[in-house]
């Protein structure tokens, strides 16, 4: 009796995360049944079966974190559950079109997005579960980044060269970007060490103008290896990523320390930085124009910003439906300007939702 009523008093724990995954669930139902509704009413089986799985994988996770009573976050998977959601539904929404337009190349987008997210959460299953986590990730905090890094490195002689950057390893059957296992790797890294120098980076032992810097052989580690990590990425033409690993940086830095002067002074170092790199990339310069002024040059470099505000302006508020928009006239819409597809299809008020749910998995990570 009295194991049964800490199982109930458990699972009465999250009901939270229970109520939110089933919310989550029931607004990807919805998307997908005007997804079925939109194909004239066309009903494929596999469809029903991925978000029947999709739902049953992250209620049995919800479950197990009960059972544990690890007493882990309860907004922080149900808004996971549904960010991949959409996601889901917008690789199923945009396949058949881009099918349609460019071949059969485009054929697998969906299918990868679904064994993605049931991977990535099969991982969050396993790896959760492991009692050690911590003194795993943290013991070998180096050989995770080198790891990290040389993935990376491979890719900037050996990978595939798009729009300008060399960001994508080619395995055969399927491609991916190992700069997304440098993210994960590089907070992991970054975590630990500022966890286990958190006193010494906190307060300080030397001046530098207005910051009160740590000793110099505890400073130096953090900076030599972000610095490998952001020289590799910027050898690799990804800027976008290397501006993200700055901010990421940044962050933790102040989280740990409680100091705005780190995070000031680093705006200003990437901004100088910034300055200084920009005349060095082509590619850099043209997105920066397009996005400055795609109106000077509507068909040439400007032509996807201009297609991109064309189809937010014809989302409106409440967007025209899931299925009912034109999302593939814009450029790399199943890639870098999903957004815009997620606007017209569901409208301003779906995408501030889709931020929303960003600003809320940022806000519970600090």
């Amino acid at each position: 009796m009295a194991t049964i009523a800490r199982l109930r008093t458990r699972l009465g724990g999250r009901t939270l995360e229970l109520e939110l995954l089933i919310t989550a669930f029931l607004f990807v139902t919805i998307c997908l049944a005007a997804l079925i509704a939109s194909a004239n009413g066309r009903v494929r089986w596999v469809d029903l079966t991925i978000i029947g799985a999709f739902a049953v994988l992250f209620l049995a996770i919800s479950l197990a974190f009960a059972l544990r009573d690890w007493g882990e976050d309860q907004i922080l998977l149900p808004v996971a559950a549904l960010l991949a959601g959409v996601g889901m539904i917008m690789a199923r929404r945009l396949e058949p079109d881009l099918v349609q337009r460019y071949g059969e190349l485009y054929g697998g987008i969906a299918l990868k997005q679904v064994i993605w997210i049931f991977g990535g959460a099969t991982a969050l299953a396993l790896i959760s579960f492991v009692p050690w986590r911590m003194q795993w990730l943290k013991h070998y905090r180096y050989t995770w980044l080198v790891l990290g890094l040389a993935l990376v490195g491979i890719t900037a002689v050996f990978g595939v060269e798009r729009n300008g950057a060399r960001l994508w390893l080619n395995l055969g059957f399927f491609q991916f970007q190992p700069v997304e296992l440098l993210k994960v790797l590089l907070v992991v890294y970054l975590a630990t060490y500022l966890d286990n120098h958190r006193e010494l980076i906190g307060h300080g032992v030397y001046w530098l103008g207005p910051l009160k810097l740590p000793p110099l052989p505890y400073l130096a580690p953090i900076v030599i290896m972000w610095g490998a990590t952001i020289s590799l990425i910027i050898v690799q033409k990804d800027l976008g990523a290397a501006l993200l690993f700055f901010v990421i940086f940044l962050a933790m830095l102040y989280v740990v320390s409680g100091r705005a002067r780190y995070a000031a002074v680093g705006f200003v170092a990437f901004a100088l930085g910034a300055a200084a790199l920009y005349p060095l990339f082509g590619h850099v310069r043209v997105r920066l124009n397009a996005w400055l002024d795609p109106w000077s040059d509507p068909f040439g470099i400007g032509f996807q910003m201009v297609q991109a505000l064309h189809a937010l302006a014809t989302g409106g508020w409440a967007g025209t439906g899931i299925g009912a928009g034109d999302p593939t006239t814009v450029p790399e819409s199943h890639t870098d300007f999903v957004f815009v597809a997620i606007g017209e299809e569901l409208g301003l008020a779906g995408t501030l939702a889709l931020t929303a749910c960003y600003a809320i998995v940022a806000l519970r990570g600090y």
